[in-house]
């Protein structure tokens, strides 16, 4: 088996990739915000429940956008 860290070179043969932050997105619709939220706590549920939890976020979200824009000029 090939090995894929050099015993005399401590760079790595790969580099792990950058993973995009964890900072929540500027989000300025409240509708929205309130949506997302239900991913806070997706991290301590099993995996089990993600695809419910992505799922019902989809269908909120799918909803919203087809939602009355708040200025009243119909879709946002």
């Amino acid at each position: 088996m090939t090995e894929l860290n050099d015993e005399d070179n401590d760079e790595p043969a790969q580099h792990t990739p950058e993973w995009p932050g964890t900072e929540a997105p500027q989000v300025s619709d409240p509708r929205i915000v309130a949506i997302v939220a239900a991913l806070d706590g997706v991290a301590d549920k099993p995996v089990a429940d993600h695809e419910a939890v992505y799922a019902e976020l989809h269908d909120a979200l799918l909803m919203a956008l087809n939602e009355d824009a708040p200025n009243g000029e119909g879709r946002a």
